[in-house]
């Protein structure tokens, strides 16, 4: 069987861990310890977990988060979601066809009393927010309890391999942000007053002020807290296309967490839908991965992520089609091809400019939406409540984690403690580090040509600024009151000593240097590189490309090699002409065989789609009953179980809403659906106290 196991990454370490046994449908294969299931799954080769009760439709992993359950599979006779369940030696795995069966009850369980505890906070969400509140409160040596669902703390910090872009004195920016969700555990672990629940999530807010919490991942407990401080992130957003629900398409996070968590290639050629930095970066995680991106669909005419990250995989060879969508995924029982086609100016496809390419799997990067139910009922129900990170708006991890930093503070002070005052600076760098991307400038390119001199191939007003931190001779400057201003290389052609911090360190990798010392007619260029070694070597030729993806030439590698600061960056040095030196701003990673059309297009099917993806309920099943004139959700979800599965209408209630404009029904005419009080499915013994270790 063929291994899609990641034996070796530029950035990720390999751990050496012990093999175990566990048994698909009968069959031994190999997992690792300490992985979920639908890791050793996937490292396996096995991508369909089961199927529908519904229609039969073959299921598999999208969110890998825990928020649905399409990856849900029986083990050791249990239903459990394979995404959270961890791998056990012996373990019998079959595949859910169907509906679960519930084991047989001779007799009635008894009810034990639900433990209850109060707390001055509880903070829900560990990732880079809530890590952040909590170290303020432990400074304070305020009690905080800390829970988070997952195995480790960080948040989607954890699959972050790349430097983080924001300030280097606020906000660790030019850090990895698996290095940044490090630092944050272990600063957090130092206080004895903050007590961390790992495995542990938050069930609902009650109207008695409690929180219902499912602590690791059995107990159910009541916490009761003086302030509650939800920071539990965003969720993806989704698209409705035929085939949107084939395994294969997969949300950002989760192919994410398969690479970057569980080390497993989910794919061998990837297709992204969406430019924001979300998908911008996923695509970058995938080269580095070893999986060739065949494309990047983008509906509007320009990404709306960085252009640094954008620029980045054009140089690298991903074709970006911009002012284009995604009409299907195509295949049986898992994606085979994606078609898409341009878009007008409403968005609607143009007829004729279909294409299609050759693919095993489809990245959904739409965007986010704040995961703020729990603050919003605690508010409902009279209970002191704060809200930090993308769950108060969305913006990158930098603004997080300086949000978590403030509110942290804030929390402290709804206690009653003496804290002083914010310093307004806090807030005006909480609001920088939230800005979107801002004016794109023409590049400027270096016309001295002699000495050493860095191009600076960063354009764009964004939040970042560690290059001027990495100069040791200050000779990159940012403006250190407004951080989005674009740097400038203030120095002169002999100041630069080529140290290649600036290069190595750039998180954008959009610094490159020129070195005409020697040659000044075909000078020495050093361009950043995090692949691995093995995938170049000097004497190698390379084609090197310019800011926006431009081939210059073909080059002979001239040096690779790294520098004590680099972190894992390399640096390639090629030798060019002196015409197109100070141009050159990367090297192509892949080829241009994986990205080309297919000769004919494969033709989308324009009947309806899979809105709800639990119940499998359709869009057109959707639209007859707007027509008919249903504005409640409420009704809707009645007649069609839109919204009744088991992610709770987590994806399936924007889209309802987008049916409902496309429809051209007013927003103040729809009523909303009602919440259900509980966030994620929870065995019914974990209420009853079945399995609860007695202390």
């Amino acid at each position: 069987m063929t291994d899609f196991r990641i034996r070796k990454h530029p950035i990720l370490p390999i751990p050496q861990r012990k093999s175990i046994t566990f048994y698909w449908q009968g069959t031994a294969l190999e997992a690792q310890e300490g992985e979920t299931i639908s890791a050793a799954l996937f490292a396996n080769g096995i991508r369909t977990f089961g199927h529908h009760p519904h229609d039969g439709a073959p299921q598999g992993i999208f969110c890998a988060n825990g928020q649905c359950a399409q990856c849900m599979v029986i083990a050791d006779g249990r239903p459990v979601k394979s995404c959270m369940e961890l791998v056990k030696p012996d373990m019998q795995v079959m595949p859910l066809n169907g509906l679960p069966v519930l084991p047989d009850v001779n007799e009635p369980i008894e009810m034990k009393p639900i433990p209850q505890l109060d707390v001055p906070v509880l903070i829900i969400g560990g990732g880079p927010a809530g890590l952040s509140a909590a170290i303020e409160l432990g400074k304070l040596g305020i009690h905080a309890v800390l829970l988070d669902d997952k195995h480790r703390l960080g948040g989607k910090l954890v699959l972050q391999t790349h430097r983080f872009f924001g300030s280097t004195n606020a906000v660790f920016a030019g850090t990895r942000g698996i290095d940044i969700a490090t630092r944050l555990e272990k600063e957090v672990r130092k206080y004895p007053s903050i007590d961390v629940w790992t495995q542990s999530t938050a069930l609902a807010v009650f109207s008695d002020q409690r929180v219902g919490v499912l602590k690791n991942g059995e107990d159910y407990i009541l916490v009761k807290p003086q302030t509650l401080l939800v920071a539990c992130g965003a969720r993806e957003k989704f698209l409705t296309f035929k085939g949107n629900t084939l395994p294969g398409v997969y949300g950002a996070g989760a192919f994410q967490t398969l690479v970057n968590r569980d080390l497993v290639r989910p794919a061998e050629k990837l297709f992204i839908v969406g430019g924001g930095n979300v998908g911008l970066i996923a695509a970058y995680h995938a080269l580095q991965a070893g999986i060739g991106v065949v494309g990047l669909v983008e509906a509007l005419p320009e990404c709306g992520g960085y252009k640094v990250h954008k620029d980045k995989i054009v140089r690298m060879g991903v074709p970006i089609y911009t002012s284009h969508t995604v009409l299907s995924a195509n295949g049986t029982d898992r994606v085979e091809s994606v078609t898409i086609a341009k878009v007008d100016s409403n968005f609607k496809p143009i007829p004729g400019t279909e294409r299609s390419f050759e693919c095993d799997s489809l990245l959904i990067a739409v965007g986010l939406d704040p995961v703020n139910e729990f603050y919003l009922k605690a508010k409902e129900f009279g209970m002191t409540a704060l809200v930090a990170g993308d769950a108060e708006e969305i913006a990158e991890a930098s603004a997080a984690i300086f949000s978590g930093k403030i509110k942290g503070l804030e929390t402290a002070r709804s206690l009653g403690y003496e804290i002083g005052e914010i310093p307004a600076s806090w807030y005006r760098t909480g609001e920088i580090l939230k800005s979107k991307p801002g004016k794109v400038t023409s590049e400027q390119l270096p016309e001295v040509r002699t000495g050493v001199v860095p191009v600076i191939h960063c354009v764009q007003e964004i939040p970042c600024d560690p290059c001027s931190a990495l100069c040791p001779h200050g000779l990159i400057d940012i403006n250190n009151r407004d951080i989005r201003s674009i740097p400038q290389f203030i120095g002169n052609s002999y100041c630069c000593e080529v140290c290649e911090r600036c290069v190595a360190g750039c998180p954008g990798l959009a610094i490159t240097l020129v070195d005409y010392r020697s040659n000044p007619e075909k000078p020495l260029v050093s361009i950043p590189y995090e692949f691995t070694r093995e995938t170049i070597k000097a004497t190698d030729v390379v084609t090197v490309l310019d800011t926006e993806g431009e081939p210059l030439g073909d080059l002979e590698v001239y040096s690779i090699h790294s520098i004590p600061s680099s972190d894992r960056t390399l640096v390639v040095q090629v030798e060019a002409p002196i015409d197109i030196a100070n141009r050159i701003a990367g090297i192509r990673i892949q080829e241009t065989t994986i990205t080309q059309p297919m000769d004919e297009y494969v033709d989308h099917v324009t009947d309806d789609v899979i809105v709800c993806r639990c119940e499998r309920v359709t869009a057109g099943q959707i639209r007859s009953l707007i027509r008919q004139g249903y504005r409640d959700i409420n009704e809707i979800k009645t007649v069609t179980r839109a919204g009744m599965g088991a992610c709770g209408g987590k994806t399936c209630t924007s889209i309802i809403h987008r049916l409902f404009r496309e429809e051209g029904i007013p927003v103040d005419e729809i009523v909303e659906s009602t919440k259900r009080p509980i966030f994620v499915e929870v065995p019914l013994s974990a209420f009853a106290g079945e399995d609860r270790k007695e202390s």
